[in-house]
């Protein structure tokens, strides 16, 4: 299409809205109300509204970033005091379920390598296999055989357990 298009020859048409005269002295009863409103009703939930986000504004909280301190494990608590082994219990949860997700996440990378490589997946992606075992065996050797009602005594039993099963082999070995 030609750049150089004549304007003068399609001219937008003039409206046809008449111009309002005002020719009455009776106020318009829609701009009473629309002020009558404005300073009844939006001004003060505006101020109460900007007030409570300047509020906001100095006290920041990133819920998605909640960072909670670490607790002695389980092995540190004392006898009898049940809110030590409960807190311990709740660190093992989260702790558990950093890990998981740790694997999750190493999992993902491999798939995508795989996904960016096709066929030369074995030899790209060696890197990202590697990883991948080792986390996973680090999380078997903590986490599995616990099941689904596993917790934290049972985790400190079950490394207990493994640490004596390596102790005895190294003995057996030096013998």
């Amino acid at each position: 299409m030609p750049e150089d298009r004549d304007w003068e020859a399609y001219k937008v048409p003039p409206t046809r809205t008449p111009v309002s005269e005002r020719t009455t002295s009776v106020p318009n009863p829609v701009a009473f109300l629309q002020t009558a409103f404005n300073y009844v009703v939006d001004a003060p939930v505006t101020f109460v509204r900007e007030w409570i986000e300047r509020q906001q504004a100095k006290n920041k909280f990133y819920y998605y970033h909640q960072k909670f301190r670490r607790v002695p494990d389980l092995s540190e608590c004392l006898e009898g005091d049940y809110l030590c082994y409960f807190e311990a219990e709740a660190q093992w949860r989260r702790d558990r379920m950093v890990d998981k997700e740790i694997v999750e996440i190493v999992r993902e990378r491999l798939g995508a390598c795989k996904q960016r490589e096709g066929p030369n997946q074995f030899q790209n992606c060696a890197k990202e296999m590697e990883l991948l075992v080792q986390v996973t065996k680090a999380y078997q050797d903590k986490y599995g055989d616990l099941g689904v009602h596993g917790n934290a005594r049972t985790c400190l039993m079950k490394q207990k357990h493994r640490m004596m099963e390596e102790r005895k082999a190294q003995a057996n070995e030096s013998q």
